[in-house]
């Protein structure tokens, strides 16, 4: 059962999901990326090499079927406010900070380029090897080290802006 790729792609599904959202930038729209990428990996299973590694290969098909979307539907869709503030449940200041907090890292992160919030959450959310990244993204290592630089730079650029935001008030 272990060695079932079927199972294995089941294990990798909240894997999957992180990537979707990274790349998708909605809830809705990262389901139907994973659904999309599942489908097509069932479908092209007898494609997949016994040893190699099962993640790389569905995620470099998320990525590609992301792609092709993007090019045909060139859609630039917004998170819903609900899926942003979603503060129902626990009461309590630190919780609010919390989810506010979250929000407003998941804002920045989807504000950075494609390109660098996919090598972003592989290295950083995912604890992928710049290899397996590169691997999984059809780049040079190297591109995915710059890459990912310009992220962490981007992103420590816009937490000083907020910063500053928050003490002139």
């Amino acid at each position: 059962m272990a060695n079932d790729p079927r199972h294995q792609m089941i294990l990798l599904l909240p894997r999957l999901r992180r990537f979707a959202r990274a790349l998708a930038g909605t809830s809705a729209d990262a389901d139907d990326l994973v659904q999309a990428t599942c489908e097509r990996a069932l479908r092209s299973l007898g494609q997949w090499t016994q040893g190699t590694r099962l993640d790389s290969w569905m995620f470099r098909i998320m990525r590609n079927h992301h792609i092709d979307e993007v090019r045909k539907h060139r859609i630039a869709a917004e998170e819903p406010l609900e899926d942003k503030f979603d503060l129902t449940g626990d009461d309590g200041r630190a919780v609010t900070e919390g989810r506010l907090e979250l929000a407003s890292v998941r804002d920045r992160i989807a504000a950075l380029p494609e390109d660098q919030r996919a090598v972003l959450v592989l290295v950083c959310v995912d604890d992928m090897s710049y290899r397996d990244a590169a691997e999984v993204l059809e780049i040079p290592i190297g591109t995915v080290m710059s890459r990912l630089s310009r992220a962490r730079l981007a992103l420590m650029k816009a937490e000083g802006a907020t910063a500053r935001r928050e003490v002139s008030r």
